[in-house]
């Protein structure tokens, strides 16, 4: 975070968005979390991945930035619905009072309609790949939408967040070879733990205030064995990667790269400090950087 950005709650000002975007557009801005990429990054990287693994040679970068895209808008869209559903959680809780619905910048009405807006430009995306492709991203509706009360009925709510989060590693492959096929379904089976291991981690930032208001979550299911559950997820998350890039006949080459990928989730089990805040949302952004190993060990395994 830069000198000039500061926090109030969970919401950084003093940023762009204050800098260059009209006033009454900013709200909308942060209701997409166009200010915090780091979801972006985790949607897009499975569709990444996919890509990559279907393709033949370098990855086609056309739909590279399609897919770029359309996870920007959807991972707005997903946003915008999950803050209307917890409108009445967020204004409980301090960290979260401030974003657009609770402080009273974003009606529930207008964050509807603002969610139309999003879903159509994502539609608009999704129709510029195969009928079967379409299909697919069609039917991940399934998963957005509930995901929201998952909370208010499981302690594993990051497990359906895995389910939705990760379908680009269907939808990738599918927007490439018109098929389903087994390096995707393995590539999407290690969606989920991954998924569990960064989220679970994140989720300890709010672990007190979601005791108090009733959210529930794994970081308070697990609690302090969240440690000894990591080493389950992410040795789970690299066995199946590596058995997507076997099953999609991937050189040599792919396998040093995973391996630099497993000593950055390593690193993450044995250093994550569960009871700091600000270690804990430091470790969950830091996914990004085993997204990109992960998308250059698969490269790597097509083109040497």
């Amino acid at each position: 975070m830069s000198s000039s950005q500061t926090l109030q709650g969970d919401i950084p000002v003093g940023n762009w968005i204050d800098r260059h975007v009209p006033a009454a557009a900013r709200p909308y801005f942060r209701l997409m979390r166009l200010d915090r990429p780091i979801g972006t990054w985790l949607l897009l990287f499975p569709c990444w991945w996919s890509i990559a693994l279907a393709g033949e040679g370098w990855p086609d970068l056309w739909l590279f930035a399609l897919f770029a895209v359309g996870a920007g808008v959807m991972r707005g869209a997903g946003c915008t619905f999950n803050d209307w559903a917890d409108r009445d959680f967020d204004g409980r809780v301090a960290r979260t009072a401030g974003r657009p619905i609770p402080s009273g910048a974003v009606s529930p009405t207008q964050a509807l309609a603002f969610l139309g807006l999003q879903l159509l430009i994502g539609l608009g995306v999704l129709m510029q790949l195969n009928n079967f492709a379409v299909a697919v991203g069609i039917a991940s509706l399934l998963l957005v939408f509930p995901y929201p009360f998952m909370k208010r009925i499981t302690y594993w709510p990051q497990a359906w967040l895995g389910l939705t989060f990760n379908w680009g590693a269907l939808l990738g492959w599918a927007a490439v070879s018109g098929h389903m096929g087994l390096p995707a379904l393995l590539l999407y089976a290690a969606g989920p733990f991954w998924t569990l291991g960064y989220d679970t981690i994140y989720a300890h930032q709010d672990k007190e205030d979601d005791a108090l208001i009733g959210v529930k979550s794994t970081a308070l299911r697990l609690g302090d064995d969240t440690v000894r559950w990591l080493w389950l997820f992410y040795p789970m998350t690299l066995a199946l990667i590596g058995a997507a890039g076997w099953a999609a006949g991937l050189s040599w080459a792919f396998w040093p790269g995973l391996a630099l990928a497993g000593f950055h989730l390593l690193w993450q089990i044995r250093t994550v400090d569960i009871h700091d805040g600000a270690d804990c949302l430091a470790k969950f952004k830091s996914n990004r950087h085993f997204g990109w190993l992960v998308l250059l060990a698969i490269v790597a395994g097509k083109v040497l």
